[in-house]
């Protein structure tokens, strides 16, 4: 079919008199072409009609369409077991031309930044080898929209805790902040809302207003406007990760950052220049970093467990061995786990991030060789030193005792009061005779001094009548 420039020119010729014969050869064209174009005097090209099988049954595909959900394969199986004679294809193309369940695709537009305007903050999941071993791994990047100046690391899992930290590393990577950063409606940032009503969460907006930017976040699947940072993660993946093997997290990121400095130093024919050299104008406009900045850290409650460790995200790591049973303040950073008992950092160790239920120790926290609990001399419990003190002669009950009860002294508590409720004498011969027979029942030596002492102090009178007073 000739197109519509082509037919202005076989009309435009006719008219200065050349016959079809000659616009044919002079246009390259079938002479019966030139004919047919003559014959209907038209520059434009008639639309081409025809019927469309789907046509008849566009209320019933409208139905079906909401009742199944936009699954087209229901829906065609739906009318050909009503009687329609369609093709899958058919059936699609005629949702497609009357924009059925899909709108047109609106124009990306073009977005200009003033240097320092806009920062953008997005993550997405890839794979790395670690170890040997593939690691999923949770990439973060932050791109400043005028120069394009990256930076990025990778995370074992993503919170509000890493966001901070990375954050923090990437602003003073660039040596500044932009005024507004945006991100995507993930709620590690939002508290409520999308797009244009998003709130951040009330941390999120001091940790922002510390640096001096706030957070924007473009619409629910609008990634266009975010396209400054989402464009560099297929090259992250595919131009860093892909066949390399890290030893570490710390190697990982480490070569992270000094792929971030080539990329930045790199020549871009995009844009005609490097991002260090765009940079260097879009330095002045950011906003100038503080003058102290906290590290962030993660702060969590610990009581310090039998073993002398503390638990953080499945790793135990240790303390002082006097802190047993003690409740410390913990704070995870990026690198370390910082132990605090009250304002004093009583240990520091190096963050650790798997496998879990590893143990981090440092020997200075264990007891010095020879004074463990087994070589330390046994301090007697203040209630056997009272009762020894009343009377020495219980000393081997106590010592068998002692054997039979371990650490407790609630028994030794009920001995003493034994001790000093009932007789001396009739006290001292039962716990002789319950040393004899190897007896710690305290009920039942109670029961026994009862009967020795129960003719002397419960005498009662069988042929006195209630009521009856002792005579004087």
């Amino acid at each position: 079919m000739l197109d519509e420039a082509t037919r202005g020119a076989i009309l435009k010729l006719h008219e200065h008199g050349h016959g079809s014969r000659a616009i044919a050869k002079a246009l390259g064209i079938a002479r019966a072409s030139v004919r047919r174009v003559l014959d209907s005097g038209q520059i434009k090209v008639r639309a081409i009609e025809r019927a469309q099988l789907a046509e008849p049954w566009r209320d019933e595909i409208l139905e079906l369409y909401g009742r199944y959900q936009g699954h087209l394969g229901r829906v065609h199986e739906t009318l050909i077991e009503r009687g329609a004679r369609l093709s899958y294809p058919a059936l699609t193309a005629f949702c497609r031309r009357h924009h059925i369940g899909r709108t047109p695709p609106r124009p990306a537009g073009r977005y200009a930044f003033a240097p320092g305007s806009e920062m953008q903050h997005d993550t997405s999941p890839h794979r790395a080898k670690i170890a040997g071993v593939m690691t999923r791994v949770q990439t973060a990047s932050l791109v400043l929209c005028y120069s394009r100046m990256i930076f990025f690391q990778h995370y074992p899992q993503w919170r509000r805790f890493e966001c901070k930290a990375f954050l923090s590393a990437a602003i003073a990577y660039f040596g500044g902040a932009a005024a507004q950063c945006m991100v995507d409606n993930a709620n590690v940032v939002v508290a409520s809302g999308t797009g244009a009503t998003m709130i951040p969460a009330p941390e999120m907006v001091a940790f922002a207003e510390r640096y001096g930017f706030v957070f924007i976040a473009h619409e629910k699947g609008d990634a266009n406007r975010s396209a400054r940072v989402e464009a560099p993660f297929l090259r992250i993946e595919r131009g860093f990760l892909a066949g390399e093997e890290f030893t570490d997290w710390t190697n990982l990121n480490q070569r992270a950052r000094q792929t971030c400095d080539g990329w930045n130093a790199r020549f871009s024919r995009k844009l005609h220049a490097s991002r260090r050299e765009l940079f260097a104008a879009e330095q002045a406009h950011l906003r100038a970093l503080p003058i102290y900045l906290p590290e962030v850290y993660q702060l969590y409650t610990r009581i310090v467990d039998a073993e002398g460790f503390v638990h953080v995200n499945r790793i135990r790591y240790s303390a002082p061995y006097r802190l047993i049973g003690r409740a410390l303040e913990v704070r995870e950073t990026l690198e370390r786990v910082d132990l605090y008992e009250g304002p004093r950092c009583v240990a520091s160790h190096a963050r650790v991030l798997g496998p879990p239920d590893t143990r981090v120790s440092d020997s200075a926290h264990r007891p010095p060789r020879g004074e463990g609990r087994s070589a330390q001399p046994h301090k007697p419990a203040p209630e056997a030193i009272q009762i020894l003190q009343i009377d020495a002669r219980l000393d081997g009950y106590l010592q068998l005792l002692k054997q039979h009860i371990g650490d407790r002294r609630a028994p030794l508590r009920r001995l003493l009061a034994m001790l000093n409720d009932y007789p001396r004498d009739a006290f001292i011969g039962a716990v002789e005779l319950a040393a004899q027979y190897r007896l710690f029942d305290l009920d039942r030596l109670e029961r026994m001094v009862l009967k020795r002492i129960a003719k002397d102090y419960f005498l009662f009178d069988l042929e006195s009548t209630p009521g009856d007073e002792p005579d004087e």
